[in-house]
């Protein structure tokens, strides 16, 4: 069975009657594998994960619930019950590089930064089509967009960072002026990637610096952007203490600047919106793997590594270079971190355009993107 909230006449069907979901559910035939009940928008009737526990309980082999969802500031403002002990927390992201591959073929000795491939004995299908680095710069890694013919991805890019949005927002009434939200929004898109500034982007949007933080904390909620904390474990004193702030799709982040995605529009600016997608990629693989985090690196006299992986303690500083034959003058701000931080980070790497992975130092790899 499959219940859709997004189609308002079923949304307000269940909100009108908080017993109608798990009538249905008892009216589908037993079945020794469970009856499946698929449920999309589950934030928009909170009511429906008391029937859902209230289900489990009564017999745990009868049913299996797969609930989706856009949002989950509605949820936590509403104390919605999360079934604890009961569910599986699941996140589906873009495609990775591994589901939307490159159209060179990948380089067998090349070593990741961040491995993330196909579990062993996995048959490696890749049903989304391979494509060229300019192409993901302009129109991300969104699948619906990623397999629709060219000339429809910019529309939908620019549909999907308003109208989704505007109805997604005006639904669960999280903006009071929806006019400074979408000044803020196409602010915050074209800042992406950088540290943010709460002061500018407050004096350019017409909003208090409190309301500028509460949108940022709206659009993590909607899984619109994350946040990549800045490095603070080191000696130096004068380091930068705030984040960065990535959209989670750089197609997505084009539109949301206001922009239609085309080649012209990253031909401007390559080296930035390359810089973004290679933390994009990041930080999805640390989200499927369940473990690490993702931080950057600056001081205030202006040493800067882009991207800090952590995991379990173990640091890989990650440079990302535009260029395709990069030097060990663009590895010297991976070197300084390494020499810092010599027990717990012992490799660094620069992302770049260079055709084969290259030793440009002991302790610096330079790795063609696609090896990533």
């Amino acid at each position: 069975m499959i219940i859709d909230f997004a189609d308002p006449r079923e949304r307000t069907r269940h909100l009108a009657n908080a017993g109608a979901f798990a009538d249905e559910c008892r009216s589908l035939p037993a079945s020794k594998k469970g009856q499946f009940v698929f449920v999309d928008e589950a934030q928009s009737v909170p009511s429906v994960f008391d029937a859902i526990q209230h289900l489990y309980d009564g017999d745990k082999t009868r049913w299996r619930f797969v609930l989706c969802g856009s949002s989950a500031r509605k949820l936590r403002r509403n104390g919605t019950n999360l079934l604890p002990g009961r569910s599986f927390y699941h996140r589906l992201l873009p495609l990775t590089l591994m589901e939307h591959p490159a159209n060179e073929p990948r380089i067998p000795h090349a070593v990741s930064p961040l491995p993330f491939l196909w579990g062993a004995g996995s048959k490696q299908e890749n049903p989304f089509p391979a494509s060229n680095l300019l192409t993901r710069l302009t129109f991300g890694d969104l699948p619906g967009v990623v397999s629709a013919p060219e000339s429809d991805r910019g529309e939908l890019l620019r549909a999907f960072a308003f109208v989704h949005l505007e109805e997604e927002i005006r639904r669960e009434a999280l903006v009071k002026d929806w006019g400074a939200f979408i000044r803020f929004m196409q602010l915050a898109a074209a800042e992406s990637g950088q540290v943010v500034n709460f002061a500018a982007i407050s004096q350019e949007s017409g909003v208090s610096q409190p309301t500028v933080k509460s949108y940022y904390q709206l659009l993590e909620d909607m899984f619109i952007g994350f946040r990549v904390e800045a490095f603070s474990r080191s000696s130096r004193k004068a380091l930068l203490s705030t984040p960065k702030f990535l959209f989670f799709d750089i197609g997505v982040r084009h539109a949301a600047a206001g922009l239609m995605p085309t080649p012209d529009v990253v031909k401007v600016n390559p080296g930035s919106f390359f810089e973004q997608w290679v933390g994009i990629e990041l930080w999805k693989r640390l989200q499927y793997l369940g473990e690490g985090k993702l931080y950057h690196f600056r001081t205030k006299d202006g040493a800067e590594v882009d991207y800090i992986i952590d995991q379990g303690g173990s640091l890989t500083p990650v440079e990302v270079k535009w260029s395709k034959n990069p030097t060990v003058q663009d590895a010297r701000h991976v070197l300084s971190f390494l020499s810092e931080h010599p027990k717990q980070a012992k490799h660094g790497y620069i992302v770049c355009r260079c055709s084969r992975p290259t030793q440009i130092h002991e302790k610096v790899t330079a790795l063609p993107w696609f090896c990533l």
